[in-house]
């Protein structure tokens, strides 16, 4: 398996100049498209309708350059919030199933889940459910699981209208529907690669016990979508592509060493890094350090947004690059505080 990594600015939601000229050059074969990752430049809300503005715009862009097929089976996700100094852009991968001599490298896997309902949305149904879709992708890259990475999900979230009976769901509102949705997708992972025990699992652990955790779990929640999509992503010796990745956990926001070690543990000589994907999280304690934060006492800014500023300026002054993909609420991802942080690499040669 050949899969490639392209990292590609954006002017604006819907912008694909640059994805175009690429294709237009020859570059990137949109027929080998299979994951696109976003961080697009709305609020990372409820309401942020850039992650679905920009979601249709690529998909009819590919169908009209390959075919209604590819352009429906890529998985998309695009993660809302730019704050601070993160830069707009996409993460475009491709997969090329010929073969070519193999060597230790980076392999892709995608799966999507069955629709969910509203009253399934936080709960253990939905995290069973996600642990199938995750073990569907694991096995789409033909990973060990030990060998995984990085999964990232795209999950639902429960719209006001879908409220109307309180006492149905576990949110009491569409912002907080979004935690959920993603805590559960998260101990979804968790469960699939073994690092907690769905027999253990209580409907009361979600969003509640956050000392069950996954440590390469990234889920980021949207209006635009009623299913989980889901990508894997790890290291394979049967890989031909040129790339690599690695993982670390950031144990607080401030956490930039966490970051160097993601880069030192893909383990090969590289040429350069393509790029860093990482959660970000206003630790619940209220403290950074020992010291008190403000970020969950802030009316007018949404805590997310604040966390994602913080880890995105740590993260782009470790990388000199603030083209960083950093996704807000790391619930069950990673601890309290903290969060999965993954580099993606090019390799210089190949490691026997």
């Amino acid at each position: 398996m050949k899969v490639e990594v392209y990292k590609i600015p954006q002017n604006s939601p819907d912008d694909l100049s640059q994805l175009d000229a690429l294709i237009q050059s020859g570059k990137i074969d949109p027929y080998k498209f299979v994951a696109i990752l976003g961080k697009t430049e709305g609020n990372g809300c409820v309401n942020d309708f850039t992650r679905g503005f920009a979601v249709q715009t690529l998909k009819t862009y590919i169908q009209d350059k390959a075919n209604l097929e590819v352009a429906q089976r890529i998985v998309y996700v695009m993660s809302g919030g730019t704050e601070g100094v993160l830069s707009p852009h996409l993460n475009i991968f491709t997969r090329d199933d010929r073969k070519e001599p193999q060597h230790w490298g980076l392999v892709i896997g995608i799966s999507r889940t069955r629709d969910f309902l509203p009253t399934e949305i936080g709960t253990l149904e939905m995290v069973q459910e996600v642990a199938k879709g995750v073990e569907a992708a694991i096995a789409d890259a033909e990973l060990n699981k030990s060998d995984v990475h990085f999964v990232q999900i795209k999950c639902p979230l429960i719209s006001s209208t879908q409220l109307q009976d309180k006492s149905q769901v576990k949110a009491s509102n569409s912002y907080q529907s979004m935690a959920y949705s993603r805590g559960a997708s998260a101990l979804g992972v968790a469960v699939a690669l073994g690092e907690v025990a769905y027999e253990q699992l209580t409907a009361t652990d979600i969003c509640a016990n956050y000392s069950l955790y996954s440590r390469v779990a990234s889920t980021s929640a949207g209006v635009e979508l009623r299913n989980c999509e889901i990508l894997v992503l790890g290291n394979s010796p049967h890989s031909t592509s040129n790339f690599v990745i690695g993982h670390s956990v950031m144990q607080h926001a401030l956490d930039r060493e966490a970051i160097c070690q993601a880069i030192e543990n893909t383990n090969q000589p590289i040429e350069r890094v393509v790029n860093i994907f990482a959660k970000a999280e206003a630790d619940p304690s209220g403290f950074i350090l020992g010291r008190r934060h403000t970020m969950l006492d802030d009316s007018d800014i949404n805590h997310t947004r604040m966390a994602r500023s913080v880890v995105g300026a740590v993260t782009a002054s470790v990388v000199q690059d603030p083209m960083v993909y950093v996704s807000g609420g790391s619930e069950h991802q990673g601890p309290p505080g903290g969060g999965p942080v993954v580099a993606i690499a090019q390799i210089i040669e190949h490691k026997s």
